[in-house]
Formats: C-alpha cells, sequence, structure tokens
C-alpha cells in the first residue's frame, strides 16, 4: 500500500512539472500586444524610453502628446491624468486576447523584448500584473490591508501593469477622479479590496520578474554583463526584470543604468548613446555659430598655453563668439596680449576684466543669455582656463554628438579627479559610481548620461531658449555654480552626457600656484609635471633615452637636446629680472654655503627659490641620461651649485682652466650663438678638445673633477647664458 501511495505521489509530481512546463510553453503572440504610455512632452528620459522600445522592437501607443500636464509634479500624490487618457483610449477597444502594457516613460526604460514579457505575464498566472516597490506610497494607514505575499515585494507600484484589456477595463472602470488626483492611490484600494482583486484577477509581480522599480531597491539591482549585452538583474530574487523603472528619487540612478541597458556593449568598444543620431558636420553647408565663454576665477599656470591652444582650435573663427571674463589681475596682461594679437579673428569680443568687480555666478547667467538671446547662437560652449584642451577637434566632435548637453572627459594627470560624476548622495554632491574608475581610465569607451559636468561642456542654443529659457542656471541658494548649473538642469529633465570615445585634454592644478616671479609657469613642476614638460622640456629629449640624438664631441662628454627654446628664454628673462647678478672678481663668492671656486657673474637658483624645482628636473630629466651614459652610476641629483652664468666681453667674457666641484657637471646653453652672442664655448684641455658652437636648450654633460680640466672661452660679443649645476659634489 506504502508503495502504491509512493509511486502515486511520485505520478501527480511528474504531472504537475509537465503541466506547468506546457504551461510556459503556451506563448501569447507578439501582435495581441498593445504597449501604451503617456507624455504630454518629449523630454529626454522619453526619448530615451523611445529609443529602448524601438531597439527591442515595441510599438508604442503615446497618449496626451501636446496636452498640457495637469496631473501634478509627482513630488506628491497625482498622476490621475494618466488614468482618464488610458481609460478614454481603450473605451471601445475589443478583443479577449488583446494584451494591454501600460508604462511611466519619462523614468523608464525597455531591458529586454517582448517574447520576453509576454512569457513571463503568461507565466504569473494571473490576466492582471503590477509592478511591486518595496516601501509604500502614499498613505502607510495602508499597510495592514495589503495581502502578504510569501517572497518579494508587498506593495503596488502604479508606474507599470500589463493584463488583458477585459481586466484593464475593469481595472479602470471605476475611476472618476480629477487629473490630479493619485493614480497610485486608486490601483492601491482596488488591490487591497479582495474582492475587487479577485473580480479582476490582478495580482503583483513581487519578485520583479517583469517589472523593476528602483525606488527602495538599489542595493538589489546590478548590471550583469554577457557578451553583447547587459542586464540588470535583481540580486535578492535572482530575476532580470524586463522593464526598469526609475521611480522616486531614483531616476538618476535609472541614468546610470540607461547608459548599458539596453545596448549592444563589449568590453572592447565600450557602451554608446543607444540610438543617437549623429551630425555630421561636413553635410552642412555653414558650420554652427558658437559662443565660446572663457572663466578664469583664480590663478592660473599656463594661461598664455590655453589661449595659444584656443587659438589652434579647429573651427572657422568667424563662426566664434568669444566672452571672456578675468576675476584675476595676474592674468591682465595674458588676456590683453591674446586679445591684441588674435582678436581681430573673431566673430565678436566680449571682455570682462578684474575692475569691474563681477560676481563669477552673475557672469556666467550672463555669458549663457548671450547666447540665450541670440536666436543665431547655435551652441554655448564653456570653456574654463584650467581646462587643458588637446584634442584641436574637440568642438567639432562635440557638436556631431548631436546631444543637448555634452562634455569632453577630461582628467588630473595620474589622478581620477574629472569633469564629470557618475553618481549623486542622497545629498546631492558627489558619489562614485560602480563604473567611474573604468570610465576614468578608458577601460569602458563611450557616451555616458551623467548627473553632473563642469569646466568644459557644450549646450545647445536652442535649448537655452526652450526648456532651460526662464532659469538663471548658475543660481542657488546653497550650492556652488557648477552644482546650480547641473542641479537646474536635471530639475528640467534635461540629459548630460559625457563622451570618452576620443582623449581631449586635461584639467590643471590650480593649488598652491606662485605669482611672484616673472614666469611663474617655472615652478609648476611638482603641481602640473605633464604641461611643464610640454612647455619647456625640448621635443626630442625622449629620442635620447632610445639612443638617438646623442653626440659625443670629446672624450666622455655628453652633448644631448634638454630644455625648449621656451624654457631657455624664460630661465634668462627671469635671471634679469631679478637682477642681482653676483661679481665676476669676487673670490670669495659663497651663496648660503656652495662655494664656487672660479667665481662666474651668477644668480643661483637658490637665490630666486627654483632650488628645489631644479633638483626635480635634475632627478627626473638628467639623472637617466646620467646612468644610460655613465653605466653603473646612479645619482639622486645632489648639488650645492645651481646658477645662471652671464658672459659679456665688457664683465667676464670668460672663464679660466678649473675643475668643478662635482662628480660630473651639466653645463646648458641659454642662447643662440652667431644670434645672440658671438665667441664662446668650453674647451677640455686634457684632451685639446673644444666645443665652439653651443646650441641653445642643449646640455653638455662631463665629469667634474681629476679628467676634464676645462676652460669658458671668450665670448667676443653680445651676452651669452648658460645654466651650470655641479651634481654630486
Amino acid at each position: 500500500m506504502r508503495r502504491t501511495l509512493r509511486m502515486l505521489s511520485r505520478f501527480l509530481v511528474l504531472w504537475t512539472f509537465l503541466q506547468t512546463a506546457s504551461s510556459e510553453d503556451t506563448q501569447i503572440p507578439k501582435d495581441k500586444l498593445l504597449v501604451v504610455t503617456v507624455a504630454t512632452k518629449e523630454t529626454d528620459g522619453f526619448r530615451r524610453f523611445m529609443r529602448s522600445a524601438k531597439h527591442f522592437n515595441y510599438s508604442v501607443k503615446v497618449l496626451g502628446r501636446g496636452e498640457k500636464w495637469s496631473g501634478g509634479d509627482m513630488s506628491a500624490p497625482g498622476g490621475g491624468q494618466k488614468v482618464r487618457l488610458l481609460k478614454q483610449f481603450l473605451g471601445e477597444m475589443s478583443g479577449d486576447e488583446r494584451v494591454i502594457l501600460f508604462t511611466d516613460s519619462y523614468d523608464a526604460l525597455f531591458a529586454s523584448g517582448s517574447g520576453e514579457l509576454l512569457k513571463k505575464f503568461s507565466q504569473a498566472g494571473h490576466r492582471l500584473l503590477f509592478s511591486s516597490e518595496t516601501l509604500l506610497w502614499p498613505h502607510r494607514l495602508l499597510e495592514d490591508k495589503h495581502p502578504h505575499v510569501s517572497q518579494g515585494n508587498r506593495f503596488l507600484s502604479s508606474g507599470g501593469f500589463i493584463g488583458y484589456l477585459p481586466n484593464v477595463k475593469r481595472l479602470l472602470a471605476d475611476w472618476s477622479g480629477a487629473d490630479s488626483d493619485s493614480d497610485q492611490l486608486y490601483f492601491t484600494k482596488l488591490y487591497i479590496n479582495p474582492d475587487k482583486r479577485k473580480s479582476i484577477n490582478m495580482t503583483l509581480d513581487s519578485r520583479c520578474r517583469v517589472f523593476q522599480t528602483l525606488h527602495g531597491a538599489l542595493d538589489d539591482v546590478v548590471l550583469k554583463f554577457e557578451e553583447g549585452r547587459v542586464r540588470a538583474r535583481n540580486v535578492l530574487y535572482d530575476t532580470l526584470p524586463v522593464i526598469v523603472h526609475g521611480n522616486g528619487p531614483t531616476k538618476l540612478q535609472l541614468n546610470y543604468l540607461g547608459n548599458y541597458i539596453p545596448n549592444t556593449w563589449t568590453f572592447e568598444t565600450g557602451c554608446t548613446v543607444c540610438g543617437q543620431d549623429l551630425l555630421p558636420l561636413s553635410s552642412l553647408q555653414e558650420l554652427p555659430s558658437v559662443l565660446v565663454a572663457i572663466f578664469i576665477q583664480q590663478p592660473t599656470p599656463f594661461v598664455s598655453v590655453f589661449f595659444e591652444r584656443l587659438v589652434k582650435l579647429e573651427y572657422p573663427k568667424d563662426r566664434l563668439q568669444l566672452y571672456i571674463h578675468n576675476q584675476e589681475p595676474h592674468h591682465e596682461s595674458h588676456v590683453s596680449s591674446f586679445l591684441k594679437e588674435h582678436g581681430d579673428l573673431y566673430q565678436k569680443i566680449t571682455s570682462v576684466g578684474p575692475e569691474e568687480e563681477l560676481d563669477i555666478t552673475v557672469s556666467r547667467n550672463t555669458a549663457i543669455d548671450l547666447c540665450r538671446q541670440n536666436k543665431d547662437c547655435d551652441y554655448f560652449f564653456n570653456l574654463d582656463i584650467e581646462v587643458v584642451l588637446k584634442n584641436k577637434d574637440t568642438l567639432k566632435i562635440l557638436i556631431e554628438q548631436n546631444l543637448p548637453i555634452v562634455a569632453p572627459m577630461i582628467t588630473r594627470a595620474g589622478r581620477l579627479w574629472s569633469n564629470f560624476w557618475g553618481a549623486l548622495s542622497a545629498e546631492g554632491y558627489y558619489a562614485r559610481s560602480e563604473d567611474y574608475v573604468d570610465i576614468v581610465q578608458g577601460r569602458r569607451q563611450g557616451v555616458w548620461n551623467v548627473p553632473y559636468v563642469s569646466s568644459v561642456y557644450l549646450m545647445r542654443g536652442s535649448l537655452l531658449r526652450s526648456e532651460l529659457q526662464d532659469i538663471a542656471l548658475y543660481n542657488s541658494q546653497s550650492l556652488d555654480p557648477d552644482m546650480a548649473l547641473c542641479d537646474n538642469i536635471r530639475n528640467q529633465g534635461v540629459f548630460m552626457y559625457v563622451t570618452n570615445l576620443q582623449m581631449f585634454g586635461r584639467i590643471l592644478s590650480t593649488e598652491n600656484i606662485q605669482t611672484q616671479h616673472l614666469h611663474n609657469d617655472l615652478w609648476q613642476i611638482f603641481q602640473n609635471p605633464l604641461d611643464w614638460e610640454e612647455r619647456y622640456i625640448h621635443p626630442n629629449y625622449s629620442r635620447i633615452l632610445k639612443g638617438q640624438l646623442m653626440e659625443t664631441p670629446c672624450p666622455d662628454v655628453y652633448w644631448f637636446p634638454i630644455f625648449s627654446d621656451t624654457a631657455c628664454d624664460h630661465l634668462v628673462e627671469e635671471m634679469e629680472h631679478f637682477g642681482k647678478w653676483s661679481g665676476g672678481g669676487n673670490k670669495d663668492n659663497r651663496i648660503q654655503g656652495g662655494y664656487e671656486n672660479v667665481p662666474t657673474v651668477d644668480i643661483h637658483m637658490k637665490q630666486v627659490g627654483y632650488e628645489r624645482e631644479w633638483h626635480k628636473f635634475l632627478l627626473d630629466y638628467v639623472a637617466p641620461v646620467t646612468e644610460k651614459m655613465y653605466p653603473g652610476y646612479y645619482t639622486q641629483a645632489q648639488f650645492e651649485l645651481a646658477f645662471v652664468v652671464r658672459y659679456k666681453p665688457d664683465e667676464q667674457p670668460s672663464l679660466r682652466p678649473h675643475h668643478d666641484a662635482s662628480t660630473f657637471t651639466i653645463n646648458l646653453a641659454l642662447n643662440h650663438v652667431d644670434i645672440d652672442f658671438q665667441g664662446g664655448g668650453c674647451n677640455f684641455i686634457r684632451y685639446d678638445c673644444a666645443i665652439t658652437s653651443p646650441r641653445k636648450g642643449w646640455a653638455l654633460m662631463h665629469p667634474g673633477r681629476l679628467t676634464h680640466y676645462h676652460e669658458g672661452l671668450p665670448t667676443t660679443a653680445g651676452v651669452r647664458y648658460i645654466a651650470v649645476t655641479f651634481v654630486d659634489p
């Protein structure tokens, strides 16, 4: 008897499994599905929703186009207008097997196709399936009336539901509320009423197999990367939802997920904006007109280089207007030099100096207004002075993205600091998104929807004259202008993007800037080493370490390029500006502990506060050459004497034979023979070998003691400058 019962039990289990499998295989025909949403205006969120629908081949019926929205701002109960429009639309529709999917669209997107959607709906075992969430809204007093579920979310969300047409009609039949009444409360009351729930045959998608609401569930949702695509996965219930809804305050998190879903994505190429229509500039008869707004708010290095790059930007100057606001008196000379040399190239220039004491918030709003009020201004391009724009085609690339607001990704060299945020904290400040590091380091490349951009970004002029027309964008009671801008833009439902598909440049560090020197950029070797190198190191320096461009004019004397012409000029000008040259006849020429065996007319690096920077230069650029040319010798580039020498026929034209107080010496020519001076050079007496045509920016490196007894040859005309360092005394 027991054996018979066991066999019967196994048979029933098998029969149940086969019945379940059979029901799951019963697929609702795709042509029976109708997707319906309400959108009274086309926001960026709506366009993203429609791109996702197109990607997965959904046809969407949009209700309310062009109507005035009177359903509230959704920060409080509202949304009744959606119910009214849906009820009206379905009124005359018939067909018992017709399936209606109703979903929000401003803050939702599809993650999979209709086949999976309909299969999961069929498997739910009810004729009407509602989205669910973990938080009860709008009335917590109704919590006890909600039926308990064995697993999953207990509360209804009105943001999405799917059901057969007759059941959806029964759901809407009792609606007679105002447009501003709460759709959430209406549907909730139907759900918690056992009789209504049964008659409509409705249930919740508690385990988020079809609908995933993000409010209260952010920690439960991760991105699942598969070959060729990405899915949002609910790790709590191990489900892959078909529709993702950024309800409540989670719209920004949906924007983050929207970077990947839906999409064809690979680890090689990364993500791109789904369905994005590029704007090839080659197809235009005339390039768009752009207002470039430049802001100088604090002492900044390499300002003259910034303006050099601005001139080299590959864009017709007659299609560019400039707005320059400089708050720093220190930079007035840089701005005036640029305007004098290049101002007439541009369509129009507005320049605001520090004497006008214009507040930066007012100034930024003024620049925006100049574009907003000019119907011919196609784009507003913000360019803060600390931006190092290396890509000459940046402006063209951004315009071709054809996006409302887009920024080129730039970072501080060697750091994760960038001009965008991947996410926001609950308080609206910086939070690191899951993929921020991958994007900054280029492991994931694409065009990304982000909540914050700064420093350099492009905005459509038409956007400023439409969605953003009545807003002082940089104004806020509590936020800095850049944060206020992004907060105001987000509040209007406008998306901001950043692209890292190409290399664009970097951001300068503006910390600890010195302004007391003539050429303050010389002091930037610590704060901004890449920019210092580009400005001051000879363009062919890297070839030396590859065994190229190294000359040996005398035994164990090496000659190689190391300083750019600009470095030579700036160092000479800095010393002449300081002006306190020592007398060559002073045999006791001591500089804070250093001692010159053979005194010269000179100024020491220590006197102008350049000792630390010069040591850094020796470590980074001279020591590698030394170790390559003198194998087995390793130096920390210590020195007591480093100075610039001036030779003049009527002052000190030459230098008598001597040994240097060093293990090796660096002798760096700072100006041109036969152009700036005549004569000069260095003679190594032991080897009867002289270098009589020193090259500007080239350094002689030679041993200091014992073997390389040498003399400075007479300068017969002009003024000769050299930088000398006795290394490892």
